[in-house]
């Protein structure tokens, strides 16, 4: 009597072997032996990542906003002592001391709170160019995903932009709006008051003084937004992208 061996067919690994589909272009495919605990594991630790990312650029916007803050009203509150002091004082005698010495301190924590903030917007820059990393690596572990987001998931400049604005490219909208901007206009009138109000402590002309204080002031901004380019482009002269952005197609003539 003979035995019939029962054949038996690996079900498991032809079915897993058709249900895989191509990774699109510039994206790593999941590896097919990788066992769906690990990929859950991995996805956690990335989430965890991409958390901690989120909340560490949450408290820097949020510090950096109080600084903001705090300056524009130490400035507020030192424009109204100079003119109380000038009133109490008839504009003579050390009333100029005086008004040279407030806007000396106003000058000073302006300069500390530009630096900050500029230190800030390379450290948003930073946490958003690090997410774009991490959504790049959800998109390896399901490249069914990367339709789904509105942010980049490359982490060069071109992603970064792409994440800061969903829906039009990057105007000068962006920076005459910015933080950055607000604060070298009202750096760059402290500091012309401040050159101002010595040329007139000297006892230079009025008409020196307005040109002295202009032109302290237009060195100022022109100052800090060549440092804040230059800044850019060195950090994205020395970074080196996980993914870059695909090339856009060409137009169609259809």
């Amino acid at each position: 009597m003979s035995r019939t061996t029962p054949r038996v067919h690996n079900t498991d690994m032809s079915d897993r072997s058709s249900l895989e589909e191509p990774a699109p272009d510039g994206q790593a495919a999941p590896d097919p032996m990788e066992s769906d605990a690990a990929l859950s594991r991995r996805a956690q630790l990335l989430a965890t990542e991409h958390w901690g990312l989120l909340a560490a650029r949450s408290t820097a916007q949020s510090e950096v906003l109080t600084r903001i803050t705090i300056f524009l009203t130490l400035v507020s509150a030192g424009l109204v002592t100079i003119g109380l002091l000038g009133q109490a004082s008839g504009f003579g005698d050390w009333f100029g001391s005086a008004a040279l010495a407030i806007l000396a301190f106003l000058a000073l924590i302006g300069f500390m709170t530009q630096v900050r903030v500029m230190n800030v917007s390379e450290e948003d820059l930073m946490y958003v160019v690090a997410m774009n990393r991490i959504r790049g690596a959800y998109v390896d572990i399901d490249p069914q995903v990367a339709d789904v987001f509105l942010a980049s998931p490359y982490d060069d400049e071109a992603g970064m932009k792409r994440t800061y604005s969903f829906l039009r490219p990057r105007g000068v909208s962006i920076l005459l709006g910015s933080s950055v901007m607000l604060l070298i206009v009202v750096n760059a009138c402290v500091v012309g008051l401040l050159a101002g109000s010595a040329v007139v402590a000297a006892g230079g002309r009025f008409d020196v003084a307005i040109g002295g204080g202009v032109f302290a002031g237009l060195l100022f901004a022109a100052g800090f937004m060549t440092f804040g380019g230059i800044g850019f482009r060195w950090a994205w002269n020395h970074h080196v992208p996980r993914r870059s952005t695909p090339p856009a197609p060409p137009p169609s003539l259809r």
